[in-house]
């Protein structure tokens, strides 16, 4: 049996993961989506144009890559079909895209009805909301635990139409709990049901045309036909529903054991763990974030302003300021952070290694891939975290509870303040990677300088 490779994200999410899998999969001969669903957002560039994937793997620009969806997926038939008629816009046939594409026929489908609970259910949160990215991924999970969700192997059922209606007027009935019957009526009025249904099924004609597989199909390519794997993980280490921030998580195993539930593969496949961060911090939505720049007010001010008003308000923000406030928008701005899926500010801080470290154990890292190098060179130093200062000690353990209150401990780099290149690393740059790689105990691999293909240094 030939071994699945796994690339992981190791912090909250957006590390750069989709431009990775693109630099690695040329080696591979499947590219393997193992959890979550639209919410996933992997951007691609490359020959000047930007491809944003949310449901298929980012292999799908090599021809001789399958890229498959596995069972651990939930599957937006909608956001699937405006994904693929938008790779068709830049040059793909239908034939490519139904060739180069397979679909567990376990994964569960995220309907519309999905979105719109997802939707309410936050806004009645109110100041407990999670900052979901309302994509229906939460109440899609929720069917598949509470046995009444719909798989995809399912389209091709006489009793599909029966169950979907059946899961219909579930949702209608749980939705009506969040309301007024006023209130209830106000929403359906306003609400375009006849063309969501319309979209829903195209996207079901569409779908059907794809091959769907059982879940044998990924240990029979790894046994019989030695194919080389590689697992594609969205999301990041510290939003798993089991190890990260919870309650502000999201739903599925972002981490190494979602690999062997959402493949259906036994853990004696696994092989490399390729685990990428970025050179900084990044968060999308609410939880902790122990070293944001600017802390509450920084958190406050992304959960409630847009891109336009932050660079209407800031057009100037220097990352050099003595306020750390302004650092962060001179930062979020730099690296150009708002949400891929969603469009949010991202809440931006500095290199945080004891998250780190506790990513690399739990999955097992055997290599690293640091992203996003370039970005920092905005910056005259450069501060890694520690350690932290909790309840009168200093440790490098993560202290349990998101409501703890800890102070990190920095060390300082000289900032590179050059514009990188895609051959060599500045030395100041090495200095910061060479005391990533020396404290994590883990070599690093690859080293991203830029959003190109091209603009990747391997070490």
């Amino acid at each position: 049996m030939t071994r699945v490779d796994v690339l992981l994200g190791l912090q909250w999410g957006d590390e750069g993961k989709g431009k990775i899998v693109d630099e690695l999969a040329p080696n591979y001969d499947i590219v393997a989506r193992f959890q979550g669903g639209g919410n996933a957002g992997h951007t691609i560039e490359f020959d000047g144009k930007k491809f944003v994937l949310h449901l298929i793997p980012s292999g799908i620009f090599y021809p001789h890559v399958t890229n498959f969806i596995g069972n651990g997926v939930v599957f937006d038939l909608i956001a699937f079909h405006k994904e693929c008629k938008d790779l068709m816009t830049h040059g793909f046939s239908l034939n490519d895209i139904l060739r180069r594409i397979v679909i567990s026929g376990k994964a569960h489908i995220t309907f519309p009805t999905h979105l719109h609970l997802d939707a309410v259910s936050e806004k009645f949160l109110g100041a407990k909301k999670i900052g979901s990215t309302k994509k229906g991924i939460t109440p899609t999970y929720t069917d598949k635990i509470a046995r009444r969700g719909i798989r995809i192997a399912e389209l091709h059922s006489p009793q599909f139409m029966q169950k979907f209606d059946a899961l219909t007027q579930e949702h209608i009935r749980i939705f009506r709990s969040y309301w007024t019957e006023e209130e209830f009526d106000e929403y359906i009025q306003h609400s375009d049901r006849k063309t969501e249904m319309l979209e829903l099924f195209a996207a079901i004609d569409f779908v059907k045309q794809f091959t769907f597989v059982d879940e044998y199909w990924l240990n029979e390519q790894l046994l019989y036909a030695s194919k080389k794997v590689l697992a594609e993980g969205a999301q990041g280490t510290k939003l798993d529903i089991e190890f990260g921030d919870y309650p502000f998580v999201t739903s599925s195993h972002t981490t190494i054991s979602g690999v062997l539930s959402g493949l259906a593969i036994p853990a004696s496949a696994i092989g490399e763990v390729i685990g990428v961060f970025k050179a900084y911090g990044t968060r999308v939505g609410m939880g902790p974030f122990p070293t944001e720049f600017g802390g509450k007010e920084s958190d406050i001010w992304c959960a409630t302003q847009s891109r336009e008003i932050e660079l209407s308000e800031y057009p100037n923000a220097s990352p050099n300021d003595a306020n750390d406030f302004i650092k962060g928008i001179a930062l979020r701005t730099a690296g150009f952070e708002f949400g891929a899926t969603t469009g949010r500010l991202r809440r931006c801080g500095r290199l945080d290694l004891p998250q780190l470290k506790f990513a690399c154990m739990i999955n097992g890292v055997t290599k690293l891939v640091m992203t996003k190098a370039d970005v920092l060179s905005i910056f005259d130093t450069v501060d890694i975290c520690t350690d932290y200062r909790y309840d009168g000690m200093v440790t490098k353990q993560i202290p349990f509870g998101n409501d703890v209150q800890i102070e990190p401990i920095y060390q300082t780099f000289p900032g590179w303040n050059v514009e990188l290149g895609a051959t060599t690393l500045p030395d100041e740059l090495k200095s910061y990677s060479d005391f990533i790689e020396y404290t994590l105990g883990i070599p690093m691999f690859l080293v991203s300088t830029g959003p190109d293909r091209t603009q990747t240094i391997k070490l």
